[in-house]
C-alpha cells in the first residue's frame, strides 16, 4: 500500500460543498498508513459526510484516518486555488462570463415564480449541467424551503461556500437569519447584499446561473441588471389579464437595464379535470399577451416558453422541499417545467468579443 494508491482511492471522494475531489483541494496528507483529512474550517457541516466517504473509499486499505483542520496558510492557498488567478471579491459573472444567466421575474407575488425557478434549476442539474441559484428575493425569500435546505453556508474567511441541494449551488439571505426574522433594509443595503451573493460566494465554473428576482421592478432588479450584463430575462405570469399587465413591467425593466427577454412562462395555466379536460380557473391568454407586448417593446420575437398547469404535486413538493421534477417527473406541471429547462439548455451563449480563458 503506497501513498499514491491511497490518494488515488481518495480522489473519488468529492467535497459536497466545493464539488471537487478532496485530493485536488489539498485536504489529504498521507504518511505511511496514517491518513489525515484536513477540513476547511472547525465545525464544517460536511465533516461527517466527508469522513464517512473517506472511510468507505479506504475500507480495503490498512490505513488509520484522522480528521483535522487546515491551518490559515493552507486555507489561504486553497482560496487562491479556487479563485484560479482572480482577485478576491471579484464578480465572476461580468461581460466575459461563459455562464448562461437568467433573471426570473414577475410583476407581482403569488404567481409561483419561486416554485418554477427552483424546479427549473433542479431540472437543469438533472441534465448534468453545473447550476447555481441566487435567491434575490430579499424580503420574501423562499428558495431554501423550496429545496429543503436547512444548513447555513460554510465561511472560509471571507469566502462563502453555498449549500448544495439536488445538485444545485444555492445562496439566500434566509440562510443567514434565525427564526424567520424579517429583513427591513433600504436600497443601498439591498444592493450590497446581492453584490455579495455574486462576489463573496464561491460558485466555481457554472453552466447556468438562475436568479429568483423579487416581484416588481425595484432596487434589486435594477442592481442585478447592472451586475449581470449578459443575463436574459424570463417573465412568469398567470393567465389572468390583470396579472399579465403587471408582468409586462418586469420584462420591461430588464430591457431598460440591457437584458434581452428570453421568454415568458405562464404558470397556473389550467386545472386538469378528472375527465382530462382543462378548466381555465384564471382565464386564458395572459402568457401570450405578455409575450406579444414584450416582443413589440424589444423589436424581437419573445416566445411563450411553456404553460405550467395547476398541480397539487408541485405545491406539495414546494412545501416539503422536494422538487416535483425529481419526485414526480410525470406530473403535468413537472413535465412542462422540464420542457422549459430543455429550451433553456438549448440556448447558446454568444462568444463574440469575450475573453476566453485558454490554457496552453
Amino acid at each position: 500500500m503506497t501513498a499514491s494508491e491511497i490518494k488515488q482511492a481518495l480522489a473519488k471522494v468529492i467535497d459536497p460543498e466545493l464539488r471537487l475531489p478532496i485530493t485536488d483541494l489539498d485536504m489529504v496528507d498521507v504518511v505511511d498508513n496514517q491518513v489525515t483529512i484536513k477540513l476547511t474550517v472547525v465545525g464544517c457541516p460536511a465533516a461527517d459526510r466527508i469522513e464517512a466517504d473517506v472511510r468507505k473509499a479506504l475500507e480495503d486499505f490498512d490505513a488509520t484516518v484522522t480528521m483535522s483542520v487546515m491551518t490559515q496558510a493552507e486555507r489561504d492557498a486553497l482560496k487562491e486555488k479556487l479563485r484560479d488567478g482572480r482577485p478576491p471579491r471579484q464578480n465572476p459573472f461580468d461581460k466575459d462570463t461563459l455562464t448562461r444567466i437568467y433573471l426570473v421575474g414577475s410583476g407581482k407575488g403569488g404567481v409561483g415564480k419561486s416554485s418554477v425557478t427552483a424546479n427549473l434549476a433542479v431540472a437543469l442539474a438533472e441534465k448534468g449541467f453545473r447550476v447555481g441559484l441566487v435567491d434575490a428575493d430579499i424580503f420574501g425569500f423562499s428558495i431554501p424551503g423550496q429545496l429543503g435546505i436547512t444548513a447555513k453556508p460554510t465561511q472560509v474567511d471571507e469566502m462563502i461556500l453555498p449549500p448544495v441541494a439536488f445538485g444545485v449551488k444555492v445562496i439566500s439571505i434566509g440562510m443567514f437569519l434565525d427564526d424567520n426574522k424579517p429583513v427591513a433594509w433600504r436600497g443601498p443595503m439591498l444592493h450590497r447584499a446581492v453584490q455579495q451573493f455574486l462576489t463573496d460566494v464561491y460558485w466555481g465554473d457554472l453552466d447556468f446561473l438562475l436568479v429568483d428576482l423579487p416581484p416588481g421592478t425595484g432596487d434589486v432588479a435594477i442592481s442585478l441588471g447592472q451586475l449581470l450584463p449578459t443575463a436574459k430575462s424570463i417573465v412568469v405570469t398567470t393567465p389572468q389579464v390583470a396579472a399579465a399587465e403587471v408582468a409586462e413591467r418586469s420584462g420591461s425593466v430588464g430591457l431598460q437595464t440591457g437584458q434581452s427577454v428570453f421568454g415568458v412562462i405562464e404558470n397556473m395555466a389550467w386545472l386538469v379535470q378528472p375527465d382530462g379536460s382543462k378548466f381555465e380557473l384564471f382565464g386564458a391568454g395572459g402568457g401570450s399577451a405578455v409575450a406579444a407586448r414584450l416582443s413589440a417593446l424589444s423589436n424581437t420575437a419573445v416566445p411563450v416558453l411553456g404553460q405550467v398547469p395547476i398541480s397539487i404535486a408541485l405545491r406539495e413538493g414546494s412545501d416539503a422541499g422536494a422538487p416535483v421534477v425529481i419526485t414526480n417527473p410525470n406530473d403535468p406541471a413537472a413535465a412542462a417545467i422540464i420542457q422549459v429547462a430543455e429550451k433553456i439548455s438549448s440556448d447558446k451563449i454568444g462568444l463574440a468579443g469575450k475573453k476566453l480563458r485558454v490554457s496552453l
